[in-house]
């Protein structure tokens, strides 16, 4: 294995982010999202959405390497409230130190090399640096990968679930919280 590391992404990047995003999108979530919303990624749109994510001042995407090689991406900053609220729209007490897991995507033929871990262990800390001590995320109910590699860095469901439609499907997501201060094993 070539030598793994993660860095803040940079403009010069997106449009790695872009294929990732499209490539993993394809080969892992199909099913989950229907291939109308696969046919309608439009490279340029995705790589502009992803410019702007970089440039926002709040909002780190960090890019997963192993080698020379992009194999994955993560996006995080501050929770929303509208993310972080209970189902009746309550916010919790820590609300404005709590961040937010946008996404994280590996590329399945990059999978279970620690990349994820690394990715999260890297928007954690970047979280940390503005004041949140709690993350949250949305997971598909059915994405048994991504809500078994949550679990094994101790975040856990809240009880609190949303559904999605893609225009095709309806998709069931779970909220899942944990601590940022994490300790993940190599």
């Amino acid at each position: 294995m070539g030598t793994a590391q993660v860095r803040g992404a940079t403009v010069g990047d997106v449009a790695e982010i872009g294929r990732i995003q499209r490539d993993t999108w394809r080969a892992a979530y199909a099913e989950l999202l229907g291939a109308s919303v696969l046919d309608q990624l439009d490279a340029e749109e995705v790589e502009r959405q992803w410019a702007a994510a970089i440039a926002h001042p709040e909002t780190g995407v960090y890019l997963a390497f192993e080698g020379e090689f992009p194999v994955g991406f993560c996006v995080a900053g501050p929770a929303p409230e509208a993310e972080v609220a209970g189902a009746d729209g309550a916010l919790p007490a820590d609300a404005a130190h709590t961040g937010l897991i946008g996404t994280i995507l590996v590329e399945p033929r990059w999978g279970r090399r620690g990349h994820g871990g690394r990715l999260l262990a890297a928007a954690a800390a970047g979280l940390r640096e503005q004041g949140a001590h709690r993350g949250i995320t949305w997971v598909a109910q059915s994405d048994s990968a991504s809500l078994a590699f949550y679990r094994s860095v101790g975040w856990n469901p809240d009880g609190t679930m949303r559904t999605l439609d893609t225009g095709e499907r309806t998709v069931r997501e779970l909220r899942l919280t944990g601590d940022l201060a994490l300790h993940l094993a190599e």
